[in-house]
């Protein structure tokens, strides 16, 4: 799982997280995403708590997270599941 611990140190370094889940989805989503090229990860869901998110809209949280992770999508990660919050707010997981 390379590519699911290079996404794992993208995002420590960035945001050092007070907590950071990967979930691969990819399977779920079989015959929806056929590239005999594709990457081991092609749907992901992360779950990451973070100071860096405090004062951030949940569409600019989206973006910064997508954003750290453009290289995946350029090597073929085709859908991100992302719930991000600071580590003041609720979660449900």
């Amino acid at each position: 799982m390379a590519m699911a611990a290079a996404i794992e140190d993208r995002l420590n370094t960035l945001f050092n997280p007070e907590r950071l889940i990967l979930k691969d989805e990819s399977a779920q989503h079989s015959g929806h995403y056929n590239d005999p090229d594709a990457p081991e990860i092609t749907h992901l869901r992360i779950r990451i708590v973070s100071d860096k998110f405090k004062g951030m809209s949940r569409i600019a949280r989206h973006r910064a997270v997508n954003e750290a992770l453009g290289p995946e999508f350029a090597h073929g990660l085709h859908a991100l599941a992302i719930e991000a919050a600071a580590p003041d707010e609720p979660t449900r997981w």
